[in-house]
């Protein structure tokens, strides 16, 4: 991932060093689950610890130079591990296993700390919706289908709405979680033909991972499952930095993101407050979704395994936690403190709707005259279609119809706007104990 969309705290689990030193935990581990069972001297595994080298920038060197002669990434690692910790000792390293081992069980541990950090900031972001729904839970505001004014909603119940969503998620990825922290030291093809199962539920107990049967590979549907629950983080974070977008559009100016002192939007037109952020989110939110089909067709590999999915892995596991956790830490901002403009929404509401928004109540109110629903229906709708080309509100114009005999006092419940956001606070009340006190 390119440094600018990568938060130092995810990028640190998926260094070389930080990778390396997750192998060489599994192998340590092993090789201490061989002495719990007395293949391994108790002595030499003490030694084994005691003399495992440190992992560093000359580490990994050693390796990547080891690997030009050995072309097999794992081996080479093995290799200068062995040689570091010295004979006769270092012969137990890697005893009974198979890459596969070593390097999912690593994967599992790296991607489990990730998704520990990710599932901290996205509560971040479910208690920062939620915290806005309460506090604008009863501020009125156009609700708009298709791109067109439709009926009232409230700030309170948009933001509600998303923090709903932002909360499966969440879920989901928890359930992502528990997929993918396994651990598998069942050597080739899985059958523990040279390693006892024993050393496997050892390593993955202390590693917080569970053992699991598996061929060569650790099953990759479970790391396709994490994938989508990245990509469902990002889609509902488009989908609510899209609604951001729209209401910041001049025509409309309900809403915008925070513009800090000494900020630019433009280049050349110095009165630009573009929604650059939310913008961002959602481009970066296709990006996610690519890794997600990458890490679909990861799933079907040859037989007991093949390394196709080793060389995607490598580059799109560490990017799609780094883009998952900078992308909600960013919306967790914008959502905390995304401007509203209660005047504006006020003024598109009351004024520029003009009264539209009340149809259905009117048409309602009709039918309950004693007229068919289409009589009502085509009354309501050539009247809504007056005051658009007249630019006069709905109710002057139902009020001068000969064929609408609603009384002034039924007109007041219709475009009671009150009562048509009476049960608004319902979607508020379902993450009010999300919300930040």
């Amino acid at each position: 991932m390119i440094p600018r969309y990568a938060p130092k705290a995810i990028a640190e689990i998926f260094t070389d060093e930080a990778r390396m030193q997750a192998l060489l935990e599994v192998e340590l581990l092993a090789a201490e689950g061989l002495a719990a069972l007395g293949v391994v001297p108790t002595e030499d595994a003490i030694a084994l610890r005691a003399r495992a080298p440190r992992i560093d920038a000359e580490f990994v060197q050693a390796v990547n130079d080891r690997e030009v002669i050995t072309n097999h990434d794992l081996a080479a690692f093995v290799d200068i591990v062995q040689d570091r910790i010295g004979a006769p000792e270092g012969s137990w390293i890697h005893f009974g296993l198979t890459s596969s081992d070593v390097v999912d069980t690593a994967l599992c541990t790296m991607m489990t700390k990730a998704t520990d950090l990710l599932l901290v900031q996205q509560q971040a972001f479910v208690s920062a919706l939620a915290t806005r729904a309460v506090e604008l839970e009863s501020m009125a505001v156009l609700g708009r289908t298709h791109g067109m004014h439709a009926e009232p909603t409230t700030f309170g119940m948009k933001f509600a709405l998303f923090a709903l969503q932002a909360e499966r998620d969440r879920v989901r990825l928890e359930r992502a979680r528990e997929a993918i922290a396994v651990a598998k030291l069942s050597g080739a093809v899985g059958t523990f033909s040279n390693i006892d199962p024993a050393v496997e539920a050892f390593v993955a107990e202390h590693l917080g991972l569970k053992a699991v049967p598996a061929t060569q590979v650790i099953a990759r549907d479970r790391h396709a499952e994490w994938f989508y629950a990245c990509a469902a983080i990002g889609t509902t974070i488009e989908l609510f930095a899209t609604e951001v977008r729209h209401l910041a559009r001049s025509e409309v100016g309900e809403a915008e993101e925070p513009f800090g002192k000494g900020q630019k939007g433009s280049s050349a037109m110095p009165h630009k407050r573009n929604p650059i952020l939310s913008e961002r989110l959602c481009g970066l939110a296709r990006v996610l979704r690519g890794y997600l089909s990458a890490g679909l067709e990861d799933v079907a590999l040859w037989h007991e395994r093949d390394i196709s999915h080793s060389s995607v892995e490598r580059v799109i596991v560490p990017d799609c936690a780094m883009l998952t956790y900078y992308m909600v830490e960013k919306a967790t901002g914008l959502a905390a403190n995304l401007v509203i403009n209660e005047a504006r929404a006020r003024e598109n509401l009351a004024v520029n709707s003009l009264g539209l928004v009340f149809s259905q109540s009117v048409l309602l109110q009709i039918i309950e005259t004693g007229k068919t629903r289409d009589e009502a229906y085509r009354i309501v709708q050539r009247d809504a279609r007056e005051a658009v080309e007249s630019r006069r509100h709905l109710r002057d114009v139902l009020e001068q119809d000969e064929e609408v005999t609603l009384s002034s006092s039924e007109l007041d419940v219709a475009f009671d706007l009150a009562r048509v956001l009476t049960h608004a606070h319902r979607a508020v009340d379902a993450v009010r104990h999300l919300a930040v006190s």
